[in-house]
């Protein structure tokens, strides 16, 4: 990805030299609405990434452009009130970190670039919110560790979006390690790191081409239903205090006390808690095959328990587990739309591209865009700027 681009785009705009920040999206093999459960996820940081360029203006103001949109937005550093769009993520960053950092920063400039798909689930608005934040500390010399930045894009989500998201996403921009996944507790945030080393594999991808919005209102349903499930399964186990503490065997001992439809929703959270452990000692012995049929298993559970799929990303699952040199499958994200993830040998990328788009294509009337990624480094700052 070229940074030369946005550096000299900052220039003409603003007539300074910018520091340069990225921050990329990430994938989760496996762990899919176990993180505001405090359960386990198992993301990577990927090689799409967003580009921040951004300098000190000795203003009250940040003044922002994103080039993807051909947008240029203001708004004061001492804004406390949501917006919308994009510009809505910096100005939560920018509220909270100040808030955290118990200091006030002066106005910026900047410019935004990247090519983390919006609306794919991999996570384009965290990795804004991480690399921003990121700028604004090494900017300002706020002292505040990475951790502090993740729960600081968590609050821009909850408070400035609307969107009742765990720590997953910034988590995996912020601290991601190439060749490695993160196998992260979201109760106590312990974190190791898993090593996915098939270099004879890629993943991969497939844009349904379907947009959805985690500020949706049906995300948040299913968030209140897992504390529906908890507050009635807490009559029978009173030391409980999230789904990561029920295992699927009580669950299913309990299926007459709750509910139908919460019923399903615990379900699916506490096997994919279980799944995703057993996954990753697949991984650390080279299981590919096995920790692919989990893939498969979760694809199932969303489909049916959680009921966070949609035609379209049940379509190119089922297509992608019937093509030769698929490891697994799965939809991947908050659901309703976005990308199924893919874990397809090298050798085969290319023809399962095609076919891929093919049977879409003649199924949907729409071509799937594709991306072919890797697990990479987490945010960092590329090159320094003006400092405050």
């Amino acid at each position: 990805m070229e940074l030369k681009n946005i550096e000299e785009h900052f220039k003409k705009q603003f007539g300074r030299q910018p520091m340069i920040v990225t921050a990329p999206g990430r994938v989760n093999l496996i762990g899919e609405h176990t993180d505001y459960n405090e359960g386990f996820v198992l993301p990577g940081a990927i090689d799409k990434k967003i580009k921040i360029a951004i300098a000190v203006n000795g203003t009250n103001e940040v003044r922002a452009q994103a080039m993807q949109f051909d947008e240029m937005h203001t708004f004061s550093t001492n804004e406390t009130k949501p917006s919308t769009g994009w510009v809505n993520y910096l100005r939560g960053v920018s509220y909270h970190i100040q808030q955290a950092s118990k200091k006030n920063i002066q106005g910026v400039d900047v410019v935004i670039d990247g090519d983390v798909p919006v609306g794919g689930g991999m996570s384009s608005s965290a990795a804004l919110c991480s690399g921003f934040g990121l700028a604004l500390n090494d900017l300002f010399n706020l002292g505040l560790k990475r951790l502090d930045l993740v729960y600081i894009g968590q609050k821009t989500e909850h408070t400035f979006v609307g969107a009742k998201v765990g720590v997953m996403d910034q988590f995996a921009s912020l601290h991601g390690k190439a060749g490695h996944l993160i196998r992260l507790d979201c109760r106590s945030m312990e974190y190791e790191y898993i090593p996915f080393d098939f270099p004879d594999y890629r993943i991969v991808m497939v844009n349904s081409m379907v947009k959805h919005s985690l500020a949706g209102s049906e995300y948040n349903v299913r968030r209140s239903q897992c504390e529906e499930g908890v507050a009635l399964l807490k009559k029978f186990y009173p030391d409980i205090h999230s789904l990561r503490d029920v295992t699927a065997k009580q669950v299913d001992e309990h299926q007459k006390d709750l509910p139908a439809i919460v019923y399903k929703r615990c379900s699916y959270v506490t096997r994919e808690k279980e799944r995703l452990l057993e996954g990753c000692e697949h991984l650390k012995k080279g299981e590919l095959s096995a920790f692919g049929k989990l893939m498969y298993q979760t694809h199932e559970g969303l489909r049916k328990d959680y009921e966070v799929s949609c035609k379209e990303l049940d379509f190119l699952a089922e297509q992608a587990k019937n093509f030769k040199g698929v490891a697994g499958t799965r939809m991947m994200g908050g659901g309703f739309g976005g990308c199924t993830i893919n874990i397809v040998e090298e050798k085969m990328v290319k023809s399962f591209t095609t076919a891929m788009q093919d049977a879409y294509h003649k199924k949907f009337k729409q071509i799937p865009e594709v991306y072919i990624t890797k697990i990479e480094d987490g945010a960092r700052i590329e090159s320094s700027g003006n400092s405050a």
